[in-house]
């Protein structure tokens, strides 16, 4: 069963297990999994990487979703993750803006020095929550959204996400250390603020070496 944090008849707020696509074609992904247990139709409006989990935002019907697309499109829906690095962001908070292509060839997404077919601009802003033994635990919020974005911005910058081999990581003890945290929208139909957070398994490595606390009240 999928966590579900909030519904009605307009969306679905949920908790996507690490493991689960977001949205494929032949396989059971969120979409599948939640017509089965919500019933009716379930449209996308942003995802997560297959090896990533955390809170995702489904509308119910169309209209619903074009709200919520244009709400990302404007920036006034907003994606907060938590990244677990290696090595340590200087300064401890700040942002990030780089241009960014990807490489359907590879399936990886590279920092680029100069813009070109296919070439987009990937923008993100920071904190550092705590660092231990070489590692931090950094809140991130994305401007744009682009594909690996946060993955490749700290890879480039000699910080891979602990268990992402893909991108450089030598810490093969954890699946890729990032988890979507917390989204904040307008309801497409009420207009009322929504705000939704969820925590990874704090039990488990890497979340657990850190020290989390009152993350709610931390604003990026």
């Amino acid at each position: 069963m999928i966590e579900i944090l909030y519904q009605d008849k307009h969306i679905a707020v949920c908790v996507k297990p690490v493991g689960v696509l977001s949205q494929c074609d032949g396989e059971k992904d969120m979409i599948a999994l939640l017509k089965e247990q919500l019933g009716g139709e379930i449209f996308p409006v942003h995802r997560l990487d297959r090896n990533v989990g955390g809170v995702m935002v489904f509308a119910r019907h169309a209209k619903a979703a074009a709200s919520l697309s244009a709400q990302i499109q404007q920036g006034s829906f907003v994606k907060r993750y938590l990244a677990a690095v290696q090595g340590a962001p200087s300064p401890d908070s700040g942002e990030m803006t780089d241009l960014l292509f990807k490489d359907s060839r590879s399936g990886k997404t590279f920092v680029v020095d100069r813009p070109r077919k296919g070439v987009k601009e990937a923008r993100l802003a920071y904190r550092t929550l705590d660092s231990v033994e070489g590692k931090s635990l950094v809140l991130v919020r994305l401007f744009t959204g682009r594909t690996h974005q946060i993955r490749a911005q700290f890879a480039s910058r000699r910080m891979p996400l602990l268990g992402d081999g893909k991108y450089g990581s030598r810490d093969r003890q954890c699946n890729i250390a990032l988890w979507s945290h917390r989204v904040s929208f307008t309801h497409p139909a009420s207009g009322e603020p929504m705000d939704f957070g969820v925590l990874p398994d704090l039990h488990q490595y890497p979340w657990n070496v850190f020290a989390i606390d009152n993350l709610n009240e931390i604003e990026i």
